[in-house]
């Protein structure tokens, strides 16, 4: 498939270890104000704790999510920025990495509409028919 700029798909998912996943497509670039609104969205929808893990993306660090946090922490929700350069420890690149090399196939790359179909079905699966098995979470406290 020819590559060309514009009319792609954007993803945005948040992933659990357990393979809950909340995903959200767009054929728009994401922006600032879309991770603003799927955080106040998430906010507003919480009935526990919940603390979000993000990298240091210029749409995660902007001016209106800063802003916001504080709303958000009285609602529930945490963000922790992990350190700079460190996609290792950032679980939801596991999840774009078997989205790209595992669970889609060379065939889903022939046309941008069947491309755009078969990532929504994937993503869609997460949880259900697909899984990531993720290695058991330890934390010591020193």
């Amino acid at each position: 498939m020819p590559t060309g700029k514009g009319n792609g798909l954007s993803c945005f998912a948040l992933l659990k270890r357990n393979n809950q996943c909340l995903i959200e497509t767009s054929s728009e670039t994401l922006t600032s104000q879309f991770i603003f609104e799927q955080f106040e969205n998430l906010s507003v929808r919480l009935r526990k704790l919940t603390v979000v893990v993000l990298d240091n993306a210029r749409i995660h660090t902007s001016g209106i999510i800063k802003e916001r946090k504080k709303v958000w922490q009285q609602r529930g929700l945490y963000i922790f920025y992990l350190p700079r350069y460190s996609p290792h420890l950032n679980i939801v690149e596991t999840l774009w990495r078997k989205l790209k090399y595992e669970w889609l196939t060379r065939s889903d790359y022939q046309s941008k509409e069947n491309l755009f179909y078969q990532t929504k079905s994937a993503l869609k699966a997460v949880g259900s028919s697909l899984f990531i098995r993720f290695s058991k979470f330890r934390h010591t406290l020193a």
